[in-house]
């Protein structure tokens, strides 16, 4: 590429220590679908003959064959995925190959490369981040009813449903999904024709390119569009941040599937056994979502470091884009998959789930509420109730069983029915709470919006 200039072979080592292209190969079909378009703007600019256009367009569409059946060769030796394509190229059509890379630099092609990757993986991954939303509100279609208990600091608060938990996560998801496609929008824009950095006096029709390549437009500086890495920084912290509601989610279904709380089981098809211990069945499938949460993480800190202290424009620091970008993404593609199928075979042992539930203490709040209906100031309702939970405690005794009227005259006599869980959920009729009504109307409208 550059002996007009050197006079010494670069050293193997080197070679060795800079070559990309044993990881940005995947970039084949969106390298040579900019290089097509960018032929084609030579071609129209006079640039290139219809049939030298020809040439590099058959030419490259055979390369791209060749790749997906497994057939070309990548020699690191000529670096990365750019390189290797157009000198192939070249090798197969003759003059017309060398022509290709008038007016663009690898610096504008790999970012074009990258943001058409990207994209693509984003649209990818929503289809797979929708896949999971919908094993999730299946499953909260099933047990849209089957009462447990809510947590705070791990410890009992209020009932739920199964069905209201499962959805909480749909929630997470679809945020996951928004994040995506804001990115998506951001990202969306073409850098090719930004050159090394200061474009090129051989002005093609950027616009046309993009046009071409589905972008909705062209950057408006070619130092940036240059050393931009902010969509790749973007893209990697929706997938860190979808990866630790993933995590969260695998952490309450470890915690289920243990035997002291026993509120779930997990198919034999999604967990393991150990070498040891014959009984064991082990929720790996969490583990393994929990454990890769920490790569998705630092994959983003390693691109953030990589950049924040480079000079405009190009440094050969942005090389390390790709491996943490490339492995998030496979990481989560798998992820999703996985979970998907383990959801939709996942079970709740509803009578476990009940009978959690169905401590007394977990409505200790709502025996606050009856009495600020009964006109007492809350505080004063919460430091009354709390000295029935005491009392309840020290006599080691439902606190449903605790003579109220001992307390305070303001319980009065209407206390029993709070102590009645499906009562307790169905007065829930707010927006956005565990009633199993809300829960199925919530249901139905997120099979609505994910079909």
């Amino acid at each position: 590429m550059w002996k007009g200039r050197f006079t010494q072979d670069t050293s193997s080592l080197v070679q060795q220590f800079g070559e990309s292209v044993s990881y940005d190969w995947r970039l084949y079909p969106h390298d040579i679908a900019g290089s097509i378009a960018h032929a084609r703007a030579q071609q129209q600019a006079g640039f290139l003959s219809a049939e030298e256009f020809s040439a590099i367009e058959g030419g490259l569409l055979d390369i791209r064959k060749d790749i997906e059946d497994g057939r070309f060769e990548f020699k690191t030796s000529l670096e990365d995925i750019h390189m290797n394509i157009e000198s192939e190229l070249t090798r197969r059509i003759g003059p017309a190959g060398a022509k290709l890379h008038t007016a663009r630099s690898r610096n504008d092609q790999v970012a074009t490369d990258t943001r058409l990757y990207c994209r693509s993986q984003i649209d990818s991954l929503t289809i797979a981040l929708r896949k999971l939303q919908l094993a999730l509100v299946d499953r909260a279609e099933v047990y849209a009813a089957a009462v447990m208990p809510g947590y705070t600091h791990l410890q009992r608060g209020q009932p739920v449903t199964a069905g209201h938990h499962f959805l909480a996560y749909v929630e997470m998801l679809d945020r996951d999904v928004s994040r995506l496609a804001d990115a998506r929008k951001r990202l969306n824009i073409s850098p090719l024709g930004s050159g090394a950095l200061a474009g090129s006096t051989i002005n093609l029709d950027r616009a046309a390119i993009a046009d071409e390549l589905g972008f909705d437009g062209v950057s408006t500086n070619s130092m940036d569009a240059i050393a931009d890495r902010d969509y790749i920084a973007e893209v990697l912290f929706a997938l860190a941040l979808c990866g630790v509601h993933l995590s969260r989610l695998s952490e309450d279904l470890i915690l289920w599937c243990s035997a002291e709380f026993a509120f779930a089981s997990l198919a034999d098809a999604h967990t393991t056994g150990s070498s040891l211990m014959p009984q064991k069945k082990n929720p790996d499938v969490c583990e393994l979502t929990r454990g890769k949460t920490g790569r998705l993480l630092g994959n983003l800190v390693a691109l953030l470091t990589a950049v924040k202290g480079l000079p405009l424009t190009y440094n050969r620091d942005l090389q390390e884009d790709k491996e943490p970008l490339f492995d998030s993404i496979d990481t989560m593609h798998l992820a999703l998959a996985v979970n998907t199928e383990m959801i939709l075979a996942l079970t709740l042992r509803e009578d476990r789930c009940a009978a959690a539930a169905a401590d007394p203490m977990l409505l200790a709040t709502d025996l606050a509420d009856q009495l600020v209906k009964n006109g007492v100031p809350f505080r004063q309702a919460h430091e009354l109730v709390g000295k029935a939970v005491a009392v309840a405690i020290a006599g080691n005794i439902p606190l449903d069983k605790v003579d109220l009227g001992k307390i305070s005259e303001h319980f009065g006599n209407n206390t029993a029915e709070i102590f009645q869980i499906e009562r307790a959920l169905a007065s829930r009729t707010n927006p956005g709470c565990p009633n199993p009504l809300l829960v199925r109307e919530q249901v139905a409208r997120w099979k609505s919006v994910l079909s």
